[in-house]
């Protein structure tokens, strides 16, 4: 576990509440209204890729099987790859998600060892993060860098053939144990690729869980709903902790350890949402993935056969973390 010690909460939320039709607007957001604090303890699931999924799973299993329930969290955020786990700790238990990601039995691919003992990164994420890299390297900042990442992602939409989105939502539901909101309070994140906002959806928003959760993870080309196409929430902050203030203790898994793409002047980096946190009197926790593991995430993401380790990896650090967190999180 890490503790990391970030500015004024910049906290979003949804609006509209009935359920649009595909050509209706999408719910927009307010992005000056705090939001109202529910509970008292809140999780918080960063973004990661395949790997990053299967590792917050396993945290969460060995916790679980340790003893400590984080799942009954107040408020659940989930950006990207966390909003897979987000979605998919409401709908199984910890055990049934570990058994699924472990059995799975992923492709195996070729190609050289990287220097961390894993093998060197699929070409296709290297060639993805060479783009998001130069779009970094363009921008002026943080809302500056959202524009031009939608705006990229919407250059490559107008090339594609328009399969993607059908079959990127059955990919995530899929992955889905239940395509229902659940009951207690879960966020997920996204950005809209048009205005380069940030977007949140809830269980008002009127949008399904499986959209919702692929507009999160969508890192390339972007997820239409309705009218509207959103991109990868990750591109507002890898974790989105910050909109846990106002909740008193708060647990935040980060796949990338914290990292960020871009300038930390920007404020867009754990730490800074940390700081945040902690400012407006939230306890934070934070775990991220040991140095032997962290092979398997950044470049390797999107590599399946990496999955299973990265589950056993989490799982065992959630056993052995779930002593000291219980008094924390209890």
């Amino acid at each position: 576990m890490n503790t990391t010690p970030p500015s004024t909460p910049h906290v979003i939320s949804t609006t509209a509440s009935d359920r649009p039709s595909a050509d209706q607007d999408q719910p927009r957001v307010d992005a000056t209204r705090p939001a109202r604090a529910a509970g008292e303890r809140a999780l918080v699931l960063g973004g990661g890729g395949s790997t990053g999924n299967a590792w917050l799973i396993g945290v969460i299993a060995g916790l679980f099987d340790a003893g400590l329930d984080v799942t009954t969290a107040d408020l659940t955020i989930g950006t990207s790859a966390g909003s897979t786990a987000a979605a998919q700790i409401a709908g199984a238990t910890p055990p049934e998600l570990l058994a699924a990601t472990l059995a799975a039995v992923p492709p195996q691919r070729s190609g050289p060892v990287g220097s961390g003992g894993g093998r060197g990164p699929i070409r296709p994420v290297a060639d993805h993060l060479e783009r998001i890299n130069n779009i970094i390297a363009s921008a002026e900042d943080a809302a500056d860098v959202r524009r031009k990442l939608g705006a990229a992602a919407l250059d490559m939409d107008a090339a594609s053939d328009g399969s993607w989105q059908t079959q990127w939502r059955a990919t995530v539901a899929a992955r889905l144990p239940s395509q229902r909101w659940p009951q207690r309070t879960v966020l997920i994140t996204a950005v809209d690729a048009q205005t380069g906002e940030p977007v949140v959806f809830d269980r008002h928003s009127g949008v399904d869980l499986a959209d919702a959760v692929a507009a999160s993870c969508a890192s390339g080309l972007p997820y239409r709903i309705g009218d509207n196409r959103y991109i990868d929430g990750g591109y507002r902050r890898s974790e989105n902790a910050d909109l846990a203030a106002g909740y008193g203790r708060v647990l935040v898994l980060s796949p990338f350890g914290g990292r960020t793409l871009v300038p930390l002047d920007w404020g867009m980096h754990l730490a800074a949402q940390v700081d945040e946190l902690r400012a407006g009197g939230s306890r934070v926790e934070t775990i991220f993935p040991e140095s032997s593991s962290e092979h398997m995430f950044g470049a390797n993401a999107m590599d399946p056969s990496l999955r299973p380790p990265a589950a056993r990896a989490g799982y065992d650090q959630g056993r052995a973390l779930a002593e000291q967190l219980t008094e924390f999180w209890r």
